[in-house]
Parts: C-alpha cells; structure tokens; sequence
C-alpha cells in the first residue's frame, strides 16, 4: 500500500482523509516537517509516498491524476506531491532543507524536486479543482467550484484520447468508455481487455478463414469488436490509471499482431474458395509495415530537433484551425479506425481480394500523402538533428554484421547522400529480382551489391535532412526482394511461408521502435547480429533461393524454418525484456496508425 502524509491534520469537515484512502493510501498525519520527515523515512524506499497540505480541497480526480499515475517518477499538483522509489532520496533531501517554508509544504518539495534534477510531472487538470485556500472564505469558494464540475464526467473525457481518427471518435469512443469505466468497476484490468481483443480478432480471422459467407460476415462483426475492445483498454487505463510496462508491449504488439492475423486469414478462406491472394495480403503487410517505419523515423529524426522551423508545418498548423480538414486529413491517411471498419464491412459484403485490393490503393494514397508532406517539411526546414537521433535511426536501420563491416572497411564515406544510397541499392536489388530468374547468381550478387550499398549508407552519422527515409527504404528493400522472390518461385506454398517470415521480422523491427520510445535504446547488438541484420537476411532469402527455387518444396521448407528461427529467437529476447527489464510504460497517446 502507498502512504500519504498529511502535514498536519485536516480542516473540519474535509474528506481529504476519506479521498486518500479511496485511492489506496494509508493516511498519516504529520506536525510539520521535521516529524514528516520521520514518517517518511518509516515508509519502505521502495513504495510510493504522497506528501499533502491538510487545507487542501479539490476533486477526486485530480488527486487521483497527481498522486496515482505510474508512469512518472514524481507528479504535484496545487498542495499535493507523490514521489516513487527513484525520487525519494531527492524527496528526501528537500524534507531536511524544508524548516520555516511559509508556503504550502508539498508545493516547495516539488519545486525543490525539480531544481534536484527530478523531472515533476504536472497533470493537466482543466475544470479540475485543485487549491490550498488560505482562509474560510477562499476554502468556501473552493468548494464551491468543486461542487460546480462533475469529475466523474471530466473523468470520462479524459479516457479517450485527445486526437484520435474520425471513425475512432465520433462511432466507436462515445459508448466505449462506458465499457471501460464498467470493467474499472468490476476489477477488470488494460491487459485483460487488451488480450480479449486480441483473442476476438484471432476468432475472427478464423471466420475468414472458412472461406464462407457466413464466416466472413462474421469475421467482419468481431473485427469490429476486437477494435471497440482495442479502443477501451487505452480508455480503461486512462480512466484508472493503470499503466504498466506490460501493457505498454502488449499495446504496442497486438495491433499489428491482430491485423496481419486477419491478413492471413483471409488469404486461407481465400484459398478454399479457389483465389490464390497471399501475394496480396503479404503485399498488404510489406506497406504497412514500411509505411509505419516512416511514421517512427521520421518522429525520431525530429524528437529533439534544434531550430525546428519549416513553412510546409506552418501550412499545416493553418489547415488545422480550419475544422473539416482535420478531419478531412486524418481518414484520407486510412488511420487504425477507418482501416479496420472497411476491412470489416469489405470482408462481411465482397471477397478477400475485394478487400486486399481496397487495402492497397487506400494504404498506398495514405502513404505516399504523408511520406510527401514530410519530405517537404524536411527539406525546407532548418534544423539539426542531434547524436540521439542519429543513434535512434542507426538502430532502426537494423544493420547486421555485413554492413557493420562495410561501414567499417569505408575509410572516407562516400559523398553520396546516405538516403540515395540505400534507394540505389534498393533499386538495384528489385530491378534483377524481378527481371532474373531467381534460381541463378545475378539475384544474390545483386543482394551482395545492395549489402555494400547498405553498409556506405550507414557509414557516417545519419544527421542529413532525409536521412530518415534509410531505415524505411531498407525495409522496403528487404520485405519486397522477399515477396518477389516467393511470387516468383516454383514451390507450392513459398508465398504463406514468407508471410511467416516477413511477420517475424516485422515483429522484430516494431520491438525496436518500442524500446527506442520508452528510452531503452535498441535490442541488444548480439540480436541483431544473430538474426543477421535486414542486409544479410536478404542475402540468404536470394541464396536459399538460388540452391533450393528448383527443388520442390525445399525452397518452402527452408523459408518456413527460417521465419521459426527468427520468430523464436526474437520472441523469447523481447519478452524477456519487456517483462523483466523495468522499462517505462509508454503509451501511445498520438494518433493511430
């Protein structure tokens, strides 16, 4: 249990008492500081400790906000601090300089913490009432803006995210955070929603796969289920501020995980049905996939950019003071929301390559609108990018020992952009791949040369204004050589097991995006060698191909072991870390993709 202290007792007829409690403190009161820093040094260094002006008077709620939320070290409000482990020494330290403070006590600690070095978190509290009144008069008045906001209906605002899609918003977050306050009340937690949506979206590509009408309106109905459950297990630990460094992976993983499940299931009732699709679906997965790495390079680029001005994001910012284009420029992108209803409505009403086909023209459109408006806003703006996110697009750029040793080898980089070196390379690789047979040499030395390529364009830091679309080409170039040389190939079934193995790497690749937002850097060096880096897994798709295109199902057999050998090994690393390392739960609180 968390303790709160009290720096002295309450004012009469105050619920301070009974509102802490409610939140799961263990209430202690204290008469000044030198005895609040005897009770607080009574609290395990481990726990959380709140430390709170007895004047105060406010709503639940921003009590709850300011002294519950798991994600920050320390957070304070007007009269109210809380600190975790990592922030009781300072806590600590600014109690013992804390004799004669005139002011309200909690609010010199949490200025102390924060000259200390401790970042203090200040939750935006809106119509929330939270004060110290100094007198009867000023605590009247308080209380009577408290009586004037209802903080069970603040409460609810806040659970649903403040830019969303136009789907998510106006047809899916008006009753869905009732679900989420219904599971708050009845004990349920994120995760448990979280795995329920998951589990319903497996169902329904299970639907899909009977190839049957009745199956794909019924896959159609879960889908959008499985997406109401997606949306209220982010309301629910909004609304109860359950945040967790599991649930952060899971959040981060499922999405994907569900829709690219869903892929394949329609592929499989495809099939039954006598269309081949697989070449569509893993099409429809290589875009996504490519199009969500430039969503989270281009972001990392610019996290700390310095001098961060463009006209192009000044256009944008007017747009976005005009109502209908906000809406109008997130669901022509084809967000999480609009993506999943028409995939739904698509899957129950028409066929799987109906569906794929509309994935891929939206998919497509949306891609290649905000890669564009970014490339703008790149190349006219004026900044510099620092060692951090040189570091963050090195690690997303997955570069294995192959192009480690190029770089290495490089004495003097080229003068060659490093984005049009990876493009050339990538050019390279798809011109012989989809013009040689793919059982000769031509297609592996063109992997070898896209190899070289790959290493020279990572040879120097990647600061340039566009030196974030490598890691984007990159992917391209690696899942599509994939998927030209399965379409290509002879062998029965070479198509699902590339699925397999592009979802593997896939998985791979969203993992680092995830420990590089939580500020845990990239997976582990040897992890990325194991697996071989995207340079040398390319190498190997060509030669594996080269040996074993001609072999019957060799070439199948080969690519099926090889997406097992990756998906075990980068499985078993990932969670590993995610349920062990004590990483940040970071959630996504932006726009979704």
């Amino acid at each position: 249990m968390s303790t709160a202290i009290l720096t002295g007792p309450p004012a009469p007829g105050s619920s301070l008492d009974g509102d802490l409690r409610s939140l799961g403190f263990d209430v202690r009161v204290a008469s000044g500081p030198h005895e609040t820093g005897a009770l607080l040094a009574a609290v395990p260094a481990a726990e959380r400790v709140a430390v709170v002006d007895p004047r105060f008077v406010g709503h639940l709620h921003a009590l709850r906000l300011a002294l519950t939320d798991p994600r920050f070290p320390a957070a304070a409000a007007p009269g109210v601090l809380s600190a975790q482990g990592e922030a009781r020494p300072a806590l600590t330290r600014a109690l013992a300089e804390a004799e004669g403070v005139g002011e309200s006590l909690p609010d010199a600690l949490a200025d102390a913490l924060g000259a200390d070095g401790v970042a203090v978190h200040r939750p935006e509290l809106g119509s929330l009432v939270a004060a110290v009144p100094v007198d009867a008069e000023a605590r009247h008045a308080a209380r009577a803006a408290v009586a004037a906001v209802d903080d069970e209906a603040v409460r609810l605002r806040s659970a649903v995210k403040a830019h969303d899609g136009f789907f998510t918003t106006f047809f899916i977050s008006p009753y869905s955070r009732y679900i989420a306050r219904w599971c708050a009340r009845h004990g349920l937690t994120p995760n448990q929603v979280t795995t329920a949506s998951l589990l319903t979206a497996l169902i329904a590509a299970g639907c899909a796969a009977t190839g049957e009408r009745g199956g794909y309106l019924a896959a159609g109905v879960l889908l959008l289920v499985s997406f109401v459950l997606d949306c209220t297990d982010g309301q629910l630990a909004r609304y109860s501020l359950q945040y967790s460094t599991m649930g952060a992976w899971l959040d981060a993983t499922f999405d994907r995980a569900k829709e690219y499940a869903f892929y394949a299931g329609l592929a499989l009732g495809a099939a039954r049905d006598g269309d081949d699709v697989w070449a569509l679906a893993l099409g429809a997965m290589v875009l996504m996939s490519c199009r969500h790495v430039v969503d989270f390079s281009f972001n990392e680029a610019n996290h700390d950019a310095q001098a961060n001005t463009s006209p192009t994001a000044a256009l944008s910012d007017r747009l976005n003071s005009v109502g209908w284009t906000v809406w109008a420029r997130r669901m022509i992108i084809l967000p999480i929301g609009e993506r999943w209803a028409m995939i739904a409505v698509l899957t129950a009403v028409t066929t799987p390559r109906v569906v794929f086909y509309a994935l891929l023209v939206g998919c497509a459109f949306g891609a290649c609108y905000t890669t564009a408006g970014r490339v703008l806003r790149s190349v006219t703006r004026k900044a510099r990018r620092t060692d951090r996110a040189a570091q963050a697009l090195a690690d997303l750029a997955d570069s294995g020992p192959l192009a480690e040793l190029v770089a290495k080898a490089a004495r003097r980089p080229l003068p060659v952009p490093p984005p049009v070196l990876a493009l050339l390379g990538a050019a390279l690789l798809f011109a012989v791949a989809a013009t040689q047979d793919i059982g000769g040499t031509a297609v592996v030395g063109a992997a070898a040369g896209y190899a070289i390529l790959a290493g020279l364009a990572v040879a120097r830091p990647l600061k340039g204004a566009l030196d974030w679309l490598v890691p984007p080409v990159f992917r391209a170039a690696e899942y599509g050589t994939v998927l030209l040389i399965a379409a290509e190939a002879d062998a029965p079934g070479a198509l699902p097991a590339a699925f397999g193995l592009i979802a593997a790497v896939a998985y791979h690749h969203y993992d680092t995006v995830y420990r590089i937002r939580g500020g845990t850097g990239a997976p582990p060096s040897w992890l990325v060698r194991t697996i071989g880096g995207h340079e040398g897994r390319t190498l190997l798709v060509t030669l594996l191909a080269a040996l074993l295109a001609s072999r019957g199902d060799d070439f199948t057999l080969a690519l099926t072991a090889l997406a097992v050998a990756v998906a075990l090994v980068v499985l078993v690393e990932s969670i590993r870390f995610w349920v062990s390392s004590g990483a940040p739960a970071v959630h996504d609180e932006g726009e979704t993709a």
